[in-house]
């Protein structure tokens, strides 16, 4: 018995060292998602905050169904796509929550736009009737539900839900001439406006924004889709330097079916943001220069159509926008933010003059600001107080006191609140560990966990992982950069391995941050597995660490980022368990910039580089973005031009990888085929992969795994 015993021990023992030394494959990653978190989506919450509603999905199609916050249990179906005879997805109440819009058929255009068949659901009637035949965008209900006002064919539309009574409030849309109630390629993604129209806290107005398109010089791209002659998808997409749409901001007033233009936009180029107060005839527009470092906050009487400037902000450099504007209930303040200290803080703003009082103050940033408890007069928001690459949760009064922190744990906390603010919703996860997600009240108590992701978290155990690890280290200019690690997991410091060096690196971002990397993370992960390690450096430019640090890259993108990744890769290589000669790069979009910028001004250095979907010179991108921090290039051609990729073709000398999607309509394949161009007249080898009719994102079927595949691989055989 004692042998057999023992031998039990032995082949637990084995078996248990064999489980934790489990390999992850590319499959595991990018085809079967075994390590995809459960994750809490789709949750919203309704107006009495002890409810909230979610769309449940089985065998048998889709429920809407309401749930007790306090609880997790099921309230109420307050929908069921099999019994309706449509399918329920995205959805929005109206704000009675008496009747629903569900959003069907979907069909996306760009990164954030869309256009469906609407249907409008009755709740007590229980009865569903389709808003109309044609696919249409950003169906909105009036204040009170009577009415649905939605954007068909670049025209503004209004339907009585009475008597089904179609209005048509804009005649001139023509696509690619005029949108009207929707935004341009360039604000939906620079400014991150869709839904271009706006009701009046009382429905007697809508205000919307008008785009006129002609002046604004058109892009194509080729599209095969399989056919035997491909087809040109044109679309206006302003490129830096070039013309913007000429934009106005209109009110329609329902009752006397008259609309009136507003007096805002005077000598400035861009209006990136619009809404009402709490007053039905009073409205709030940003109004900016080209340059994007003035703005005028604008309080315009919506009846005279006159406006008048509330408080101007200016900047040396350039000005972020936000959506961070809650009007008080008392009628006479709102909440601002700003980082005219140094460092982005929550300001308390009067209506009467503009007066300023600080609430929040420190050598640190406020990452998100949540909202405000109208009754307790508490505001909500997400900081850096506890590091640059943590986020933790805190309330504090209007006036600065009383601050409270209202998550216990280091990581990053992501909070999304309820709409009174009596609960929040933490995701907290650590670089190593799983997102997590549980309900608080809004003084930080735990009432319950909605999701642990523990299976997850066992299995990942199962596996020869190495943890992400963070350092920090001091370049040759004096400047403390962050970053994070990953070793083997067999790590022996007597040996030197070969570095993949991962980065974006762009205005703002940041990737050295303690929380869940996602599906990258295990990729990582099969690296190590195969003797490398993996590094990230966030440069200068980078977000978290106050304006200067940020802004230091204005006029010049691409200068101090790629010296701050080069001094990064001499850094590791004088680490004693590295391989100095075996440091390569990778990165995406703005990432990809800086990788081939590395592999060409930091030829001496960079073995390898991987650059997917690459901006290649500034002139080629668009100008909102490329403008906030370059001017024009006839402003700054030398900016432009030193620090493009293509300026430096001939110093290539390693091993050099360019992969772009042909229906790439935010960094156009151009990039990438200019960059060709040029190496090939500078007689430099290189290697270029396509991904024909795949946009930005490169992804759909079976592309994510195949271009993982390919750049594993290629990192493999040349690094």
């Amino acid at each position: 018995m004692r042998k057999i015993y023992i031998n039990i021990i032995v082949l637990s023992i084995s078996f248990s060292c064999w489980a934790q030394n489990k390999a992850v494959s590319l499959e595991d990653i990018w085809k079967n998602y075994s390590f995809y978190p459960e994750y809490v989506w789709g949750l919203e919450s309704m107006n009495n905050d002890a409810y909230y509603s979610q769309v449940d999905r089985d065998d048998n199609g889709s429920k809407l169904n309401k749930y007790s916050f306090l609880t997790g249990k099921r309230f109420i179906t307050i929908a069921d796509s099999e019994k309706l005879g449509i399918a329920i997805d995205d959805y929005t109440f109206s704000e009675d929550e008496h009747k629903v819009l569900f959003a069907t058929e979907t069909e996306s255009i760009y990164r954030y736009s869309s256009r469906s068949i609407f249907y409008v659901y009755n709740i007590r009637r229980r009865k569903l009737t389709k808003l109309l035949d044609d696919k249409v965008m950003y169906a909105t209900f009036s204040p009170d539900g009577s009415q649905v006002a939605y954007v068909k064919e670049n025209n503004l539309y209004l339907k009585d839900l009475a008597n089904m009574q179609e209005t048509q409030i804009t005649t001139d849309g023509v696509n690619n001439q005029v949108i009207n109630g929707a935004t341009d390629w360039v604000y939906e993604e620079e400014f991150g406006l869709t839904r271009a129209f706006f009701w009046s806290p009382d429905g007697s107005k809508i205000a919307f924004y008008r785009f006129d398109e002609n002046e604004v010089k058109k892009f194509s791209m080729d599209m095969f889709q399989g056919g035997l002659y491909p087809y040109q998808y044109e679309f206006r997409y302003p490129k830096a330097g070039e013309d913007n749409s000429e934009i106005s901001i209109h009110v329609y007033d329902l009752k006397q079916q008259i609309t009136k233009k507003l007096d805002v936009l005077a000598d400035y180029e861009y209006l990136p943001r619009m809404g009402w107060t709490k007053d039905a005839n009073s409205l709030y527009v940003f109004r900016m220069n080209r340059h994007q470092n003035h703005l005028d906050f604008l309080i315009v009487n919506a009846n005279t159509a006159k406006s008048r400037v509330l408080f101007t902000e200016t900047d040396k450099y350039y000005l972020d926008i936000h959506d961070n504007t809650t009007f008080l209930n008392d009628g006479k303040h709102f909440i601002w933010t700003s980082e005219k200290s140094g460092y982005n803080h929550l300001y308390k703003v009067s209506l009467e003059d503009g007066n300023m009082q600080q609430i929040t103050n420190g050598n640190w940033e406020v990452t998100r600001y949540h909202g405000m408890h109208d009754e307790s007069g508490k505001v909500y928001y997400t900081s850096t107080e506890e590091g640059a690459i943590n986020r933790s949760v805190f309330s504090i009064n209007t006036d600065g006191t009383e601050k409270q922190k209202l998550t216990d744990k280091i990581g990053t906390n992501s909070a999304t609140f309820s709409k009174g603010m009596k609960y929040f919703i933490n995701n907290y996860s650590t670089a190593n560990t799983p997102p997590k997600f549980s309900l608080h009240n809004t003084s930080g108590k735990q009432i319950r966990v909605l999701k642990d992701n523990k299976e997850l978290s066992e299995k990942m155990s199962e596996f020869a992982f190495g943890d992400k690890e963070f350092f920090s280290f001091t370049t040759s200019e004096d400047v403390s950069l962050n970053g994070w690690m990953m070793k083997p997991s067999d790590f022996d410091s007597a040996k030197q391995y070969p570095v993949l060096m991962f980065l974006y690196g762009g205005p703002g971002s940041q990737q050295v941050l303690n929380g869940w990397g996602w599906n990258n993370y295990f990729w990582y992960q099969h690296l190590t597995q195969q003797g490398y390690i993996v590094a990230c450096i966030d440069n200068r430019g980078t977000g978290g660490r106050g304006a200067e640090f940020k802004k230091i890259t204005y006029q010049q993108l691409g200068k101090y980022e790629t010296i701050d990744q080069i001094e990064a890769n001499k850094y590791l290589g004088s680490l004693p368990y590295v391989d100095a000669n075996r440091i390569g790069i990778q990165g995406w979009s703005y990432g990809g910039y800086m990788s081939s910028l590395a592999i060409t001004k930091g030829a001496d250095v960079f073995k390898m580089a991987i650059a997917v979907a690459p901006v290649t010179n500034w002139r080629y991108y668009d100008n909102i973005y490329t403008e906030r921090y370059m001017r024009k290039p006839q402003e700054n051609a030398e900016g432009y031009d030193k620090n493009s990729p293509i300026s430096h073709v001939d110093k290539l000398e390693g091993k050099y990888l360019l992969i772009h999607g042909s229906a790439d309509d935010n960094v156009h394949v151009q990039n990438t085929y200019e960059m060709v161009s040029a190496l090939v007249q500078a007689n430099k080898q290189f290697d270029l992969f396509i991904y024909p009719d795949k946009n930005h994102g490169i992804y759909g079927g079976n592309t994510r795994l195949h271009l993982y595949q390919m750049m594993t691989d290629y990192i493999i055989e040349n690094l």
